[in-house]
């Protein structure tokens, strides 16, 4: 069987781009956590969608009275954050759940605490910071009533995402915590190099799989520790 090729971002083949990474949710992540995972990578693609709707919400401010400066700041984040938040927290809680990798999971914790208050702040929308928030949206409405509906859409969202991601961190920090896990894990993992790779980790699992098999495909654990839920999202 021959190696993995990355399958993500999903560009279209006239695109002659180099994918970067490999994904593929149900193949590497324990059945226990898919469903969290997906989600959460649902998360990522409405954060990623919100910019791209605050662009549009910055463009009717501009339209509406407003400055060109918002629009060229939402254009900003939206290069700046939507292949930065993939590739700096879901990528990292991705490979925390396929390997039980501890330092993946404070990186999570570390990144996804900023990016929740990057939200927030983004929620809020302080004028002239390129986003569509509640100080921006509803102090418009005494000039353009019209473009100030378009930057609402966008500030609700803002909104919606923002709890969404505070309720995620909260959740997979109960389910790590719960299932053992803490700082000392993670530190070990970095002492001893071994965060650095999944496959390096089961380097004696790997062993008795491919003795029994032949070469194969890097393999990652069977199961990792049973982290409790103790919610339920709906």
């Amino acid at each position: 069987m021959g190696d993995r090729v990355n399958n993500f971002p999903p560009l279209p083949p006239f695109m002659r781009i180099k994918l970067c990474f490999y994904q593929n949710i149900e193949e590497e992540i324990p059945e226990l956590y898919q469903q969290l995972v997906k989600r959460i990578y649902t998360l990522w693609m409405m954060y990623s969608g919100t910019l791209c709707l605050n662009v549009i919400s910055c463009v009717a401010w501009w339209a509406g009275g407003g400055g060109a400066a918002n629009f060229g700041f939402s254009l900003l984040w939206l290069v700046l954050f939507s292949p930065c938040s993939y590739t700096c927290w879901f990528r990292p809680l991705y490979k925390a759940f396929r390997a039980d990798s501890s330092f993946n999971f404070m990186a999570f914790f570390f990144i996804f605490f900023l990016q929740c208050l990057l939200a927030f702040i983004q929620t809020i929308g302080i004028p002239g910071w390129g986003t569509s928030g509640w100080i921006a949206t509803v102090t418009f409405f005494s000039y353009n009533v019209g473009s100030a509906i378009v930057m609402l859409i966008t500030t609700l969202l803002f909104t919606v995402v923002t709890a969404l991601m505070a309720l995620t961190l909260i959740k997979v920090h109960r389910m790590y915590r719960g299932g053992g896990g803490s700082m000392k894990r993670a530190q070990e993992e970095w002492s001893t190099g071994m965060w650095k790779s999944a496959p390096v980790r089961e380097a004696g699992f790997n062993a008795v799989t491919q003795t029994a098999q032949g070469p194969s495909l890097p393999q990652y654990p069977a199961a990792v520790p049973s982290y409790p839920d103790n919610s339920h999202w709906g």
